[in-house]
């Protein structure tokens, strides 16, 4: 039987191994400096700190330690948000997987934990969007230098979170109980065929629910409205199960135009280990 952090390491797997994941990496897709192996990579390496998480650690050092590992390989950010949606997950799994458990889990983090978050931006880059002018000492981008700023106004890692709600989809997801997340589990469950093919299938359908963060992060609203709406097109017409190759030209395209729904994929990552992790999909 595998423990929580083997189902989370698992799920980071399994969202890069299926395809087609319209702009993202998959096993038939690398971008241009980001690879599968390193995926595959970043998968192992963050299984140390997801072991912290399972064994009952603080949240912010036990997501520390899951992105240092995660970060040591060539390619650079490869699973950052999903860690940061995926370590209180584990955490609240010690207790029971459930939305009111893991609310309760990032309600409770604490000012260290988010000195802790901050520290892990010295690892790897990660996108994100400029912060609002009286976040600015705040700006994750500073890492640890901006630690004194986030203990002089005591903020915890669940405040933060919600002061990036408004451009950031993992953040929200922390504000309002992982509903997503749970939700992508719940498809996963309802759907057939293959685990690969679900995952895809539950990914095109989450892009398809709304804008991803990332891309409008990236490039701008509009390019992740248009992205949105291809894809529920796509989900509309049934295309991956009548025209798979219509959905195979929106991944090229998407990675031709270096457009990448990476919160999605953030999401689909959740929504696989709480689907391992109640046993609604078994391997």
């Amino acid at each position: 039987m595998r423990s929580s952090a083997g189902n989370a390491q698992l799920a980071l797997l399994l969202e890069v191994a299926a395809t087609p994941k319209p702009g993202n990496v998959d096993r038939h897709r690398d971008l241009a400096d980001l690879r599968f192996e390193h995926f595959m990579a970043g998968a192992v390496g963050a299984r140390e700190g997801l072991e912290l998480a399972a064994d009952g650690a603080a949240v912010g050092p036990a997501f520390e330690r899951a992105v240092e590992g995660m970060a040591a390989q060539e390619g650079g950010n490869t699973q950052f948000g999903s860690l940061l949606l995926l370590v209180p997950l584990v955490r609240a799994a010690r207790e029971d997987l459930s939305q009111p458990v893991v609310e309760s889990v990032v309600r409770e983090t604490t000012v260290g934990d988010a000195a802790s978050f901050y520290r892990a931006f010295e690892h790897v880059d990660v996108g994100v969007a400029d912060p609002p002018d009286d976040m600015a000492a705040l700006d994750v981008r500073r890492g640890a230098d901006a630690v004194p700023a986030v203990e002089e106004r005591g903020l915890t890692l669940f405040d933060i979170m919600d002061r990036s709600v408004p451009g950031d989809d993992v953040a929200r997801e922390w504000v309002r109980g992982f509903d997503r997340s749970f939700a992508a589990a719940e498809r996963l469950a309802a759907a057939d065929g293959p685990l690969s093919a679900r995952t895809a299938a539950v990914f095109l359908s989450l892009l398809a629910d709304r804008p991803d963060t990332l891309v409008a992060t990236r490039h701008d609203e509009a390019t992740a409205r248009e992205v949105t709406d291809r894809a529920a097109e796509l989900l509309e017409a049934n295309a991956l199960e009548t025209d798979p190759e219509a959905v195979e030209s929106f991944a090229d395209g998407l990675v031709d135009r270096g457009i990448n729904p990476g919160t999605t994929a953030d999401l689909t990552a959740a929504g696989l280990f709480i689907a391992l992790e109640h046993e609604a999909v078994v391997l």
